[in-house]
């Protein structure tokens, strides 16, 4: 949101520099985002003064071209060499001195002295397009007489200059999202800071003047719907003449980024901007009846909005209605039959309080954000209602010259009661950490506007204004009172308090940790995405069904409408991503919690027995496995090598992976790819992803993938004690035996077979080669398997190690039919 520095200082009177008001705004919690000067005029005029026309003469080596002498005020004249054709002696003129910017649109340029065919030139007499005063270039601008030679143009004009503070309005603080809120926020920092400023206070501009001219325009309301619409408040004007506004006003509104319409929608919007009170216009004689009536219609309901399109209305939009049909979505956008026109002489204006609820839904249903669902959003203020709506209706009468022809009608039958809050001392200081005279603590809440109803000596009994929406304990009073104080006068104390936590077996967290540094240190670069995701991706998605899919209720667009089921398309999303920016090699990896909804329980009483989450980790490789350079190979990532990692995570967390059975991975998913199961549970799916998922995010390499469910391998986890053992004295041998065996048999079948059989000598079996081919069956393959023998108490002899060998290529024969090659 802007706040103009300049129409602040109607509101608090302090000599501040704008660093100093942006720094403590920050400090309370206004978050100062950006700081920007604004001009009316592009330039400000700056080095443009108001000259005479002393001299002119023709040039003589130029018929379009006079040579003037120029009386600036200075010491001597100036020459200047002129273009346009109506610059004559005796003429006041605007003249851009040496080193003056112009800006023309987008571009600049600087006067310099220069000669013009021979004649010199120390200046430059402007037309008015080229200074930002007019569009028009048919010669020189021509000022009256009675201007002063020597005065700055900017003086002149009456350039305007502001300096625009551009602050961050959280959820919360709706109360600030206006330059009286924020002038209540900076009375009170600067009268409770460090240095205070003992003249400073904050107020409002008066309303004592207004009165009813006339009744001749009277306008009844009904509220329907008190829920929705607790307070309505509106006054007739009559007699209005729709004109510009003046100059004054078109600039406030231009420092804050809002284009001036006309003077009456122009006094909406600026007292919008002053008081955080959204107001609409009505054009009275669209009111049929005579008579506003806030209610909801039937669904479905086409209504035309101002920017000229239809919508179709839900039964929930809170609509004002005349006695025949709806004129605008209440607290969101007007109607364009009901608007202001040129023609427009009567008008109805409306201040109204809506439930922030009601307006969200309507506002994000329809896709339209406003000023002023912006603020009902956020919890406008029920009692400011009265104030804004004579603060305007006084401003027409001014500005556009109307009469105020009705009393105010103001439908409150409910009365928005403050909240009521018990606040103890001690717990201020205890929360605080520091010790805050009471005194102090009464200033604070009375600065902003809090009412202190009653006191003991221990105890404050307050009244939180309705603008406060976001205050409701004790905590959020104590809140209120440490951001005015400042965070930043918070002593550290030398003592540290600390908590001592149990943390249950296995600690998650420290497995997650272990985990991603491992990834980590092997070149793989964590992820975070969005767990709100498209519903595209399951509406044909044989793998995730999308009657699985948690929905949500008022999705912000279609694109993030469902939870998502699986880490993959997110993933996807992020691998399309950076290959679109030349980022071919890829590894990732995201830990991150999927959601489904259980088939059949919909409806069940317990939320638990409805969702499913479950905790996943995704890994992702494309591309090549290291970085290109001169001293490693070009080899590209495969299913191998995404295997290997997924073991060696298995490794990390003491999982028996070697007793993992597989089977094949789901074919929708995975061109090739294999599900490991332990203890008959599938814990992790990996492989070669699809080819048409892969066209699908229109990627243009193999993406390699694997999803391992990581709150299913929690309860697998190795819980055996780590037992230290002693660096074998004896030496190691290897043996290799070349096997032809049948295409069924796995590596992991060779190696149950292996420890089982030499399990007090066998220390390792590992494969080194597979071999298919014309040398051997079709229907076989020949693995080439080495074996680590080793003795802890002996050196092994030939006889010994022959004896195992011998041993093991029976099994091998026997178990597995097993050919040994010689």
């Amino acid at each position: 949101m802007k706040i103009s520095c300049n129409w602040l200082k109607d509101y608090i009177n302090t000599g501040l520099s704008v660093e100093e008001i942006s720094h403590l705004l920050t400090n309370c919690g206004l978050e100062v985002e950006a700081i920007e000067e604004f001009e009316t005029i592009k330039g400000a005029l700056r080095g443009i003064v108001i000259g005479q026309v002393v001299e002119t003469r023709q040039h003589p080596n130029a018929d379009k071209l006079t040579c003037c002498k120029v009386d600036v005020g200075g010491e001597r004249l100036l020459d200047i060499v002129c273009g346009a054709p109506n610059v004559a002696k005796d003429q006041k003129v605007l003249v851009a001195t040496v080193g003056t910017t112009l800006y023309k649109g987008e571009e600049s340029f600087v006067i310099k002295s220069a000669k013009l065919r021979g004649e010199p030139s120390e200046g430059m007499i402007c037309a008015e397009d080229e200074v930002g005063l007019g569009d028009s270039h048919a010669g020189i601008m021509v000022l009256d007489a009675a201007a002063k030679v020597g005065m700055p143009a900017s003086n002149y004009f009456n350039v305007t200059n502001d300096t625009v503070l551009e602050i961050a309005i959280t959820p919360n603080r709706g109360d600030a999202a206006s330059h009286l809120g924020v002038a209540r926020d900076l009375a009170a920092v600067i009268k409770h800071s460090e240095n205070p400023d003992a003249a400073i206070k904050y107020q409002r501009v008066p309303v004592d003047d207004f009165k009813v001219d006339n009744h001749d325009l009277p306008v009844s309301v009904d509220v329907l719907d008190p829920e929705a619409c607790p307070r309505y408040s509106g006054i007739t004007v009559s007699g209005i003449t729709i004109a510009d506004s003046p100059e004054w006003l078109q600039n406030r509104l231009k420092a804050v980024g809002i284009r001036p319409i006309n003077n009456l929608v122009d006094i909406t919007n600026y007292v919008l901007m002053e008081t955080g009170q959204p107001l609409h216009a009505f054009d009275a004689s669209c009111i049929t009846g005579n008579k506003v009536i806030v209610r909801k219609t039937a669904e479905g309901t086409p209504f035309v909005t101002l920017d000229q399109v239809e919508r179709k209305l839900t039964s929930s939009d809170l609509m004002i209605c005349n006695a025949e049909e709806p004129m605008c979505i209440a607290g969101v956008f007007g109607g364009i039959k009901s608007g202001i026109t040129s023609q427009t002489k009567n008008i109805f204006l409306e201040s109204a309080y809506f439930d922030s609820v009601h307006i969200r839904k309507t506002s994000k249903h329809h896709g339209l954000k406003t000023d002023a669902s912006f603020r009902y959003e956020r919890g406008a203020d029920p009692d400011i209602t009265l104030y804004a709506l004579k603060r305007a209706a006084l401003m027409m009468k001014e500005i556009a010259g109307g009469k105020i022809s009705s009393e105010i009608v103001d439908v409150y039958p409910t009365k928005i009661q403050p909240k009521t809050v018990e606040l103890s001392y001690e717990k201020v200081n205890t929360l605080i950490g520091k010790t805050i005279e009471p005194a102090v603590i009464k200033s604070i809440l009375t600065s902003l506007e809090i009412e202190i109803r009653s006191e003991s000596a221990d105890t404050l009994t307050l009244a939180i204004p309705p603008f406060k929406s976001d205050v409701y304990r004790d905590v959020d009073v104590i809140e209120e009172i440490l951001r005015i104080y400042g965070y930043n006068r918070i002593d550290f104390g030398d003592s540290v308090r600390s908590t001592l936590a149990y943390t249950p077996k296995p600690d998650t967290e420290l497995l997650i940790n272990k985990v991603s540094d491992y990834l980590s240190d092997n070149g793989f670069n964590e992820i975070l995405t969005n767990s709100l995701t498209s519903s595209l991706y399951y509406e044909k998605s044989d793998a995730f069904p999308e009657e699985e899919s948690v929905k949500i209720l008022n999705p912000l667009s279609r694109d993030l409408s469902v939870m998502r089921q699986t880490l993959l398309f997110s993933g996807l999303e992020v691998v399309a991503y950076n290959r679109n920016r030349k980022m071919n090699n890829l590894k990732l990896y995201e830990f991150g919690t999927t959601y489904k909804l259980n088939p059949g329980k919909a409806e069940a009483a317990d939320v638990r027995k409805r969702y499913r989450e479950r905790r996943m980790l995704a890994i992702f490789a494309t591309g090549r496995i290291a970085p290109e350079s001169w001293y490693t190979d070009a080899k590209k990532v495969d299913f191998y090598y995404l295997k290997s990692q997924v073991f060696a995570i298995f490794r990390k967390l003491g999982i028996p992976y070697w007793q993992a059975k597989t089977t094949i991975a789901d074919p929708s998913i995975f061109a090739e790819g294999e599900t490991l199961l332990l203890n008959n549970q599938p814990v992790c799916s990996l492989g070669r992803i699809h080819a048409s998922l892969i066209k699908q995010f229109d990627l243009k390499q193999e993406v390699f993938y694997a999803e391992l469910d990581w709150q299913g391998l929690l309860p697998i986890l190795n819980k055996e004690p780590i037992h230290f053992k002693e660096i074998p004295h004896y030496p190691e041998v290897r043996r290799d035996l070349a096997l032809v065996v049948d295409k069924e048999v796995k590596f992991s079948d060779i190696e149950a077979l292996a420890y089982r059989s030499g399990k007090d000598i066998l220390r390792s079996v590992s494969l080194f080669d597979v071999y298919e081919g014309d040398k051997i069956d079709e229907n076989k393959k020949s693995y080439a398997v080495s074996f680590i023998l080793q003795d802890s108490n002996k050196t092994l002899t030939d006889p010994e190690i022959d004896k195992l060998m011998q041993k093991l290529a029976a099994t091998f024969e026997r178990e597995l039919g097993a050919l040994i090659r010689k």
